[in-house]
């Protein structure tokens, strides 16, 4: 199958552990996607969606090391097989199991690697997957602001949990490419920019917009600038764990996708304080900041707005998105995909999940009656108008999406079996090149 572009929504699995980790905040549950995941997985189709992301409940699917509850997996991914809809699968979203304890755990990357094995080796057919979900904001949020998981607030505590999330990561990525060849990993991170107030608050603003790219450039293996090195030293990082991160050869397997919403815009005070900025550059400005840093294809990944008093509010942030995507896509970028977040409204995002208020944010495609929202409808519309039109012009990628009743086929394991043999050719290539010097 050749190039084509990636339309998006997404079904929430975030399960962050609250108040000491005494309470889990189970997304899915409060969504009602355990009881509505086939109705769900039919207003997918209704769309014309053929993209989802997706990924089993780790708290209550990885009961153990090696030790799995497969029974909802099984169940909904046989489904989406199905019907044919490519899940990108979310493995970790915010949370960890009970039994793993929170994200300062140096036993956490090699233990979800093998998770990620296990996982894929159940579900050979899946290609797309996003191993840990908005890495950067997962430390941020466990580490250093004392919401989530660890609740710590102090550097050490985000630079912790940042190390052991994007070893998690790359770790992952390696062990699904041992049983799936031709994976594509799609990076979902929020893309974030500070905005000086004053000429004093230029230099925390500085260091604030050096930061937003630690977990990108770890997991790149890009070397970060001289401050931030000396920032993840001094903050528990060690020399042996920074050049790990160097090591990595995967990036030719990766694609960046860009969270983008009304929040990820701050201004900073000259103390170092910040506060909402609302929109100011927009996802065309600095989305292409991080494709000049990173060269890689790009997927917008998320985005959302409040369907507000006038109802046309959200409808109206979908058209300015999608012409931020084709503005980025015409001056060069190959942008490869987009997604509303998510399918339905969620519940308590207004608290970042930190409070279990039961407030329902209509911020979906849908209602939680699963009752389509003008959003939801205007989304049908664009992916109508457009799907046909994109891929003949983007710049896409050099391997096929294989679509999941496609994945059996035999120009489909032809194409694994070649991405396996090139990598392995480039990995002896670098090693090779590595003794030499």
């Amino acid at each position: 199958m050749g190039p084509q572009f990636l339309f998006a929504t997404g079904i929430e699995n975030s399960n962050p552990t609250i108040q000491n980790g005494t309470v889990r905040v189970d997304e899915m549950e409060k969504c009602g996607h355990y009881q509505h995941w086939q109705k769900d997985f039919d207003l997918v189709q209704e769309l014309g969606i053929c993209f989802l992301r997706y990924g089993p409940p780790i708290h209550t699917t990885w009961l153990a090391p090696g030790k799995y509850d497969w029974s909802f997996a099984d169940l909904t991914f046989q489904d989406l097989l199905r019907r044919n809809i490519a899940p990108i699968v979310d493995l970790c979203h915010f949370g960890v199991p009970d039994w793993l304890g929170n994200f300062q755990n140096p036993d956490f990357p090699a233990l979800f690697a093998q998770y990620a094995y296990d996982f894929a080796q159940r579900f050979p057919w899946v290609q797309l997957y996003t191993p840990v979900n908005e890495m950067f904001i997962c430390a941020q949020f466990s580490g250093y602001y004392g919401w989530w998981n660890e609740q710590l607030k102090s550097d050490q505590g985000f630079v912790t949990a940042l190390k052991h999330i994007v070893k998690a990561n790359v770790l992952a990525m390696r062990a699904i490419l041992k049983i799936r060849g031709n994976a594509i990993f799609i990076q979902s991170e929020s893309s974030e920019y500070f905005h000086a107030e004053n000429p004093a608050a230029i230099r925390p603003a500085e260091v604030m917009n050096a930061r937003r790219f630690l977990s990108l450039d770890l997991n790149y293996g890009l070397r970060v600038n001289s401050q931030m090195y000396e920032y993840l030293l001094d903050n528990g990082m060690t020399r042996d764990e920074y050049h790990f991160f160097l090591g990595n050869n995967l990036k030719q397997h990766c694609i960046m996708g860009n969270d983008y919403y009304k929040t990820n815009e701050h201004r900073v005070s000259a103390n170092g304080q910040t506060r909402a900025a609302g929109e100011i550059f927009g996802y065309h400005v600095i989305t292409t900041q991080y494709h000049d840093r990173y060269r890689l294809p790009v997927m917008h990944t998320e985005t959302n707005l409040w369907q507000g008093p006038n109802g046309d509010e959200a409808v109206n942030w979908l058209w300015k998105e999608w012409a931020n995507v084709l503005r980025v896509r015409n001056d060069g970028v190959p942008i490869v995909g987009f997604t509303w977040y998510s399918l339905t409204d969620q519940v308590d995002w207004d608290t970042a999940l930190r409070e279990n208020n039961g407030n329902v944010n209509p911020l979906g495609l849908y209602d939680l009656d699963r009752n389509i929202r003008p959003v939801g409808q205007a989304y049908k519309q664009l992916i109508a108008d457009w799907d046909h039109v994109l891929p003949t012009h983007s710049v896409c990628l050099q391997v096929p999406i294989v679509m999941p009743e496609e994945s059996n086929r035999l120009w489909a394991k032809e194409q694994e079996q070649d991405i396996k043999e090139a990598s392995a050719d480039e990995s002896t290539a670098q090693a090779n090149e590595a003794s030499a010097q």
